[in-house]
């Protein structure tokens, strides 16, 4: 247990009781206990992370697989994760490695070390790496070592995550982290609670504050069959994003298909995705994008102003992109994003 590497975010309190600040849920930590992630352990006083060396995914993605659609549309990002979450949503896509941890089979990784995963994006030609599939906030470790490092070699950095980060956690990545996606699974505190077993408020906390910091931020809606999918909820969503995030903070509403213990679950009818679109521009959001329905909706990027297509997509690939420095080549109009590297 020796060779474990060190937690961050975290504070010792009596006896060998240990706190972790490092996501919403705070854990108080009792001498070899776990948290809720199950990847953060105390040992002999101190908190470890369990999944430093446990590199379980890397893949080359489209970086609109995220997704990112305001972000270096058109690249490659190099995805990267290790096993864990501190949720326990029972549709989750990626429960194999997400939810190991919890159930004793842990996914068996690899370690990979930031040099090896940074000089991997430069090989294989990303603009950026993508801390993903599972919850990045549980291998915090290994992407603020890596985001540090990938900074210093010209490659940016995006978190796809449920945003349940504390402000010092966000705080502690902002100067490394260029863009995040971040679910927001429902606007219901009793949602969160019975079922992914956390809350609401820190994620709508840490929401304001990866605006605060300066984080691109794009907001990613699953909306579920009987969960999240009431014309008040999804209303109060866009209202949410529009008022609290910006106009210009991109909402994606995405068609959910049947997974891991929800698998008999109906798929979202495209009257329900069409309904929050339609409630995310009422609200005054100026790019609502249509997911998970490839060939079934528009999901391309308009100019707010002069409505022409600035980016064309099909899918995960980008057909066209006609910005000019960011802005719409036939009227102007600044488009809100991260277009070029930093």
């Amino acid at each position: 247990m020796s060779d474990l590497r060190d937690a961050m975010l975290w504070e010792k309190l009596d006896g060998e009781k240990v706190r972790c600040n490092l996501c919403g849920h705070r854990c108080t930590i009792s001498a070899g206990k776990y948290g809720v992630c199950r990847v953060r352990q105390n040992i002999d006083g101190r908190l470890k992370s369990l999944n430093y060396q446990s590199v379980v995914a890397l893949n080359v993605d489209p970086i609109e697989k995220k997704p990112l659609f305001h972000f270096l549309p058109g690249t490659r990002a190099l995805s990267i994760a290790c096993p864990g979450c501190n949720f326990q949503c029972p549709f989750c896509q990626n429960w194999q490695i997400s939810q190991s941890p919890r159930t004793g089979r842990v996914a068996a990784g690899e370690p990979v070390t930031p040099e090896q995963i940074v000089t991997a994006a430069e090989n294989y030609r990303c603009a950026s790496i993508s801390y993903t599939y599972t919850e990045p906030t549980v291998f915090f470790e290994l992407a603020c070592d890596t985001g540090k490092l990938a900074r210093q070699r010209g490659i940016m950095n995006t978190f796809v995550s449920n945003g349940f980060l504390t402000p010092l956690a966000v705080e502690t990545i902002s100067p490394y982290l260029d863009g995040i996606n971040v679910d927001l699974k429902a606007f219901r505190d009793q949602t969160y609670r019975k079922i992914m077993k956390a809350s609401l408020e820190p994620v709508l906390t840490c929401l304001r504050e990866i605006v605060r910091h300066g984080i691109w931020l794009e907001v990613t809606t699953l909306v579920v069959p009987g969960m999240n999918d009431s014309e008040q909820e999804l209303g109060d969503i866009a209202g949410f994003i529009a008022g609290e995030l910006g106009l210009d903070v991109p909402w994606h509403v995405s068609r959910f298909h049947g997974a891991y213990e929800w698998d008999s679950t109906p798929t979202t009818p495209m009257e329900t995705l069409n309904l929050a679109v339609r409630l995310g521009k009422d609200a005054g959001l100026r790019h609502v994008y249509c997911g998970n329905v490839t060939g079934f909706a528009d999901e391309n990027t308009y100019c707010p102003k002069c409505e022409n297509v600035v980016i064309g997509r099909s899918g995960f690939s980008v057909r066209e992109v006609t910005l000019a420095d960011g802005k719409c080549p036939d009227c102007g109009e600044a488009i809100a994003g991260v277009w070029s590297a930093r």
